[in-house]
């Protein structure tokens, strides 16, 4: 049995062609389901409809499958040990990359992750349930998502499924913040346990596909703050001291910043530099492209990508027994280009997100979804406003998923603009017709 192949409902493939390679399948499965499409109306940093400029979640996961799987392909041939298939989750296919970079952001609500936070705050408050956009993911491949012969997701192969997961557990543990909801975790579970995964350890693929997300998210969307103006990239950029300090604060404050050693460094000094860095490739940039703004922009861009890109690599992580990808020089991890992409990430975070009218648009995202949400939580109430195909399906499967979830299900699949359409049907005082199509 190939337990990389292995798909956990139709283990007889009754259900699908013999003519393909089972992550052909899995692609396939995925870019056509109505999950993926909805994507190209979610938020990634500025409002999905902002501009036909500015990335969406869709273009921004494509990015990351495109990044992920040509540093799979150099992985593969720079070393050895992964074509000996030592161990199922120290392979890197490739093909699987490409499926879980595209897949990463499936669970993510509309309004980017304000939506997120809402979506959180409610279930939590009011029925002690969790939301989170990564176990969100398994909800709907694994569950919400539907085709022939399954009413279990898309039923991906293992090596899809674990690919994703770069959280590897159960996010309904106390205390856990990130994670695959309960229901979810059990398939998890059982295939990790298959593949002999050490406990809190993630494959080689779902590591790629987390960091090549990062590097995306760190250059992609300071490309697109440039663009709208947000990030003025000139000889004062790195000096301005307000800027510095915010970007210090975020360091210090974000807990997933443990292992980068920022310990002993003055961070003011090495924020600076970063900063000084950026803004002296932009300016050779502008220089050898005729004072082009916007090819220097999406040159400056490339070159980040290919420096992040070409220093990806493996090492072995004597602390769990396992191997690590991450940015590797001269065989031991390099801090500081890690460093360097924390940095860049936290400038985007502080420029664009932070950004008082960016912020008036999440208030708004916020007030709207508590709205829907209110809408929505009363069964006797909300089964009488909810599309049919979702009462049916709810009432057909009430054991396995109480009406909350459910309607945060709902609520978290709409895109910006369907959710703006909804709560103007609610709310405004006067809408569309009532005969359009949900």
């Amino acid at each position: 049995m190939n337990v990389r192949k292995l798909r956990l409902f139709d283990t007889d493939n009754l259900y699908s062609s013999d003519d393909r390679d089972e992550y052909e399948k899995d692609y396939s499965r995925l870019i056509q389901s109505p999950a993926f499409r909805r994507l190209q109306g979610k938020s990634q940093v500025f409002g999905a409809g902002s501009g036909d400029y500015y990335r969406t979640r869709l273009t921004h996961s494509l990015e990351v499958s495109q990044i992920a799987r040509e540093v799979a392909r150099r992985l593969d041939k720079s070393y050895p040990f992964l074509s000996q298939k030592l161990h199922p989750g120290l392979m890197i296919d490739p093909e699987v990359v490409e499926v879980a970079a595209l897949a990463h952001d499936l669970g993510h609500p509309p309004f980017g992750h304000k939506g997120e936070e809402v979506l959180n705050d409610v279930l939590q408050k009011e029925h002690g349930l969790k939301y989170e956009g990564n176990a969100q993911n398994f909800r709907i491949l694994m569950f919400l998502e539907k085709r022939a012969g399954s009413d279990s997701g898309l039923d991906l192969t293992a090596a899809a499924l674990l690919g994703i997961n770069k959280y590897p557990y159960c996010i309904d543990e106390p205390g856990r913040v990130k994670g695959v909801f309960r229901r979810e975790w059990e398939g998890i579970e059982y295939l990790r346990g298959l593949w002999g995964m050490p406990e809190g350890c993630a494959t080689l693929e779902a590591q790629l596909m987390d960091l090549c997300d990062d590097i995306a998210y760190s250059t992609h969307d300071l490309e697109d703050g440039i663009r709208a103006g947000k990030i003025p990239v000139g000889t004062n950029f790195y000096e301005d001291e307000r800027l510095v300090t915010h970007l210090v604060q975020e360091i210090v404050d974000d807990p997933g910043n443990k292992g980068m050693n920022w310990e002993g460094l003055d961070l003011k000094s090495t924020v600076r530099i970063v900063l000084s860095q950026f803004v002296r490739q932009w300016e050779e940039i502008y220089a050898e492209n005729g004072r082009d703004t916007s090819r220097t922009r999406r040159e400056n861009k490339a070159r980040w990508v290919r420096r992040y890109a070409s220093q990806v690599g493996i090492i072995d992580d004597p602390a769990r027994g396992w191997k690590r990808v991450t940015f590797v020089r001269d065989g031991q991890e390099d801090l500081e280009l890690l460093r360097t992409m924390e940095i860049l990430k936290k400038l985007a975070w502080v420029t664009l997100i932070k950004d008082f009218r960016v912020q008036r648009l999440h208030k708004r995202s916020e007030v709207m979804i508590r709205r829907l949400w209110d809408s929505f939580k009363e069964y006797e109430t909300g089964r009488l406003i909810i599309p049919p195909d979702w009462l049916e399906n709810y009432e057909q499967q009430q054991g396995k998923w109480p009406w909350e979830r459910m309607v945060a299900d709902y609520i978290s699949g709409m895109t910006d603009a369907y959710a703006e359409k909804v709560y103007g049907e609610f709310f405004a005082s006067r809408s569309g017709s009532i005969y359009e199509r949900d």
